[in-house]
Order: C-alpha cells, then sequence, then structure tokens
C-alpha cells in the first residue's frame, strides 16, 4: 500500500507541468467551443472524454459545418491514430501480471505528454504512477476549458495567443533533458524534426494529416533507431 501511494504522488509531482500546459491550451479550446455554439457544459465533458488538443479543434470545425457523424469519425480515427502506435510501446512497459482493468483505465490517459513522461520512467510502469499523470492533467485540461468557456471572451487576444505557445515549451521540457543525456535520442529528435519539415514543405506530402504524418515518421525513425541503435534489456525492473 505505502508503495502504491509513493507512486500515486510519484505520478502527481511529475504531472504538474502537464496540467498547467494543458490549462494554457485547453483555455483557448474553451473559447472555441462557445463561438461553435456548445454550451459550457457541453465544451467540459468533451474535454473529459477525449483529452485530444487536435482532435477536438477539428471537431469543432466539423460541428460548425454540421457535417454528418460518419465524417466525425473518420477524421477522429486519422488525427488519433497515434494514440496506438503510443498505447503498442507504452504496454512493453508493463508489468505481464497487470490486470485489464489496469490496462483500460491507464488507456483512458494516454495523451503525448503523459506518454513522453511514462516512457521516460526506468522499469516497469505501475498504475499507481499513470494515475497520478492523469489525476493532474486531465483536471487541468477540463478546467481550462471551463474557463475558457466561461471567461475567455474578457481576455486580450495576445494574452490568448501568449497561452497557446505553452503546450510547445511543455513538449521542450519532456524531450530536452533525456537527448541531454543520450546522444542517439538527440540524433532521433533532431531527424524528427528535420523530416517533419521536410513532410510539410514538400507539395506532394504536405497533404497528408497531421495523424497519419506522425504514423509514418514514427514508424520510419523509431524503427531505423531500434535496428541501428538497439536498446540493452534491463536486467532488473523497477517495482
Amino acid at each position: 500500500m505505502e508503495n502504491r501511494l509513493s507512486q500515486f504522488k510519484f505520478g502527481l509531482k511529475d504531472g504538474i507541468p502537464i496540467g498547467l500546459g494543458y490549462l494554457a491550451v485547453s483555455f483557448s479550446f474553451g473559447i472555441m467551443a462557445r463561438g461553435a455554439g456548445l454550451t459550457v457544459w457541453e465544451a467540459v465533458v468533451m474535454s473529459l472524454t477525449n483529452v485530444t488538443s487536435a482532435g477536438q479543434f477539428a471537431a469543432l470545425g466539423i460541428i460548425q459545418a454540421g457535417a454528418p457523424f460518419l465524417e466525425m469519425a473518420a477524421t477522429q480515427l486519422i488525427i488519433n491514430l497515434r494514440y496506438c502506435l503510443m498505447s503498442c510501446s507504452l504496454s512493453q512497459k508493463l508489468s505481464p501480471d497487470m490486470p485489464f482493468f489496469h490496462r483500460l483505465l491507464i488507456s483512458y490517459g494516454v495523451t503525448d505528454e503523459i506518454f513522453g513522461v511514462s516512457v521516460c520512467r526506468l522499469g516497469y510502469l505501475s498504475p499507481f504512477y499513470s494515475y497520478g499523470l492523469i489525476g493532474v492533467a486531465v483536471p487541468g485540461w477540463a478546467l481550462g476549458t471551463l474557463l475558457g468557456a466561461v471567461s475567455g471572451s474578457l481576455l486580450p487576444e495576445r494574452l490568448l495567443s501568449a497561452l497557446s505557445v505553452a503546450l510547445y515549451g511543455m513538449f521542450i521540457a519532456i524531450v530536452v533533458p533525456p537527448s541531454k543525456a543520450n546522444r542517439t535520442l538527440a540524433g532521433v529528435v533532431l531527424v524528427s524534426m528535420a523530416l517533419s519539415l521536410v513532410f510539410h514543405l514538400l507539395p506532394a506530402l504536405s497533404g497528408i494529416s497531421s495523424g497519419f504524418k506522425i504514423i509514418i515518421l514514427t514508424v520510419l525513425i523509431a524503427g531505423a533507431a531500434a535496428w541501428l541503435f538497439p536498446v540493452k534489456e534491463e536486467v532488473e525492473h523497477e517495482a
């Protein structure tokens, strides 16, 4: 019991930067949701049940266009396909004895940022550590949506623009420290940035959706890195 509590506390501590970043970004989503015709509570419920910035922002445009549910489902599938890859990767850090209900609950909170923090943790991933991350990140996302939907129209445009940059700062905080300690990881990050720019600039590739771009780049770059620089298996794992 004590170990579970300590793991949960570690998750809460590591999740604070994620929660703060989500608070800032979802504030903008709350404003846009109100502009798309959603009520305050509809916007909050949408954030609680989805927890995906790209998917939710895309959904607002589809709602405003009055598109059918099938188009909404197809769009969300394409945009959020990357979470399938993240979940597969994260499953390798779970103990084989972990019950299914823990795996199911952890899957609810698989986001880009939570995944980034989780994979950097040594050894097997405790479900209670994940619950700590989720326990800060999801409320931050929902609270930011609520605040944006209620009072976002009162803030100046410059401040809203500044808040939208917070998520990128959080990504940098997640990636830079481990990259400094590992040259291979640093190289993978630089190659990923370069190829992402290529996909954005080349006309033949720029039309690919963001979800598919992430999947293609992840498979190519991660696969090449795993083949060229295989990671030695750990002998011992944390409980």
